[in-house]
């Protein structure tokens, strides 16, 4: 039976970088529906960079920025932090790649909520907090389970990123596309179908789960 370490090591990026950003994201996607700033197009071309930029650009950066041979990275060295070709590197990498795939749904979400949802809350004696707390949030779940969703899939999909950052070491950085890839080179196509298929499915109740939230959504708005 092939080794399910890379499948392991898949979920468990996916899993830690969809957490991460969901915390992040979540704030910066509310700020971006809220600002009012002529810089605001700006801010948001950057968000969706990582969207069209080729991942080995990205990949090819990281590892400028966290080499030894410059001041950040000797820095880090300095300390006894190691990023490249470790799996914090390829969390970092994730971090960044899919950032949008988490920020632009939630952003949605909040941008659609009418305004007198907050007038009523405030009306009824509700803070600005408690109003986004207790009723925009809540109002918003559909968009945010649609960032979290997109932010797995897209992350148990990566590859050319997390080869540039993090090589392709077994047990480290080897996920289960790099496994793909290795076992293609090796002319094992039984491992790499093994792999292949087990992303096909997840990939299947991927779009399952989008499909059935849009539906839901839909529903809701007719009603």
């Amino acid at each position: 039976m092939p080794d399910l370490s890379p499948i392991y090591l898949s979920l468990k990026l996916a899993l830690l970088n969809t957490a991460l950003l969901l915390l992040v994201g979540l704030p910066i996607a509310y700020w971006l529906s809220n600002w009012k700033s002529k810089a605001k197009i700006f801010v948001e071309s950057l968000v969706s960079l990582p969207i069209i930029l080729p991942p080995s650009v990205i990949g090819f950066y990281l590892l400028i920025v966290f080499s030894p041979k410059y001041l950040f990275g000797e820095t880090l060295a300095g300390m006894g932090i190691q990023i490249p070709f470790t799996f914090s590197g390829i969390l970092i990498a994730s971090l960044i790649y899919s950032f949008p795939f988490m920020v632009q749904p939630i952003q949605k979400g909040f941008e659609e909520i009418p305004q007198h949802f907050w007038n009523i809350s405030y009306t009824l004696g509700k803070s600005k907090f408690e109003t986004l707390i207790k009723v925009i949030i809540p109002n918003v779940k559909h968009a945010i389970l649609t960032g979290v969703i997109l932010t797995f899939a897209h992350t148990m999909g990566e590859f050319g990123v997390i080869l540039m950052i993090g090589g392709n070491i077994p047990g480290v950085t080897k996920v289960a596309s790099l496994a793909i890839y290795s076992n293609l080179e090796a002319l094992n196509y039984e491992a790499a179908h093994f792999y292949s298929i087990i992303l096909l499915v997840i990939s299947v109740i991927i779009i399952f789960l989008v499909n059935l939230l849009n539906s839901r959504r839909r529903k809701n708005a007719i009603r």
